[in-house]
């Protein structure tokens, strides 16, 4: 947990669900350019970027996200963003929202190199 308790898994958790079977949305928060540049392959990511989250709100979300029990992970650059719109989701009523601690930027040190860095 951390100061707002919002919980947060680390990537080497993210690496075991990934190479699952699970179903789980990983909600991918960077901006256009930042996905470009680093990313992880796999079909349950979802990228919603968050300046899109600020002029839309909820509305930025495409069906996958929309159900509020759906167990979703959220993923940013280094970590801040994502625990930003876990908290701002589970104000709204999202009830499984979990932030990926380190993010991308810890994922490619620690798990996979190749998804890239900035």
């Amino acid at each position: 947990m951390n100061i707002i308790e919002i919980p947060e898994i680390d990537v080497t958790v993210l690496a075991g669900k990934l190479e699952s079977d699970e179903l789980f949305v990983l909600l991918d928060v960077r901006e256009i350019e930042e996905l470009e540049q680093a990313k992880i392959s796999d079909s349950r990511i979802v990228g919603v970027p968050m300046s899109r989250m600020s002029r839309l709100g909820i509305d930025a979300f495409p069906k996958e996200v929309q159900k509020k029990d759906t167990e979703i992970l959220t993923i940013c650059h280094h970590g801040v963003r994502s625990l930003q719109v876990a908290e701002w989701m589970r104000a709204q009523g999202w009830t499984n929202v979990v932030s990926v601690r380190g993010g991308i930027d810890d994922y490619a040190n620690r798990v996979d190199a190749s998804v890239g860095k900035y």
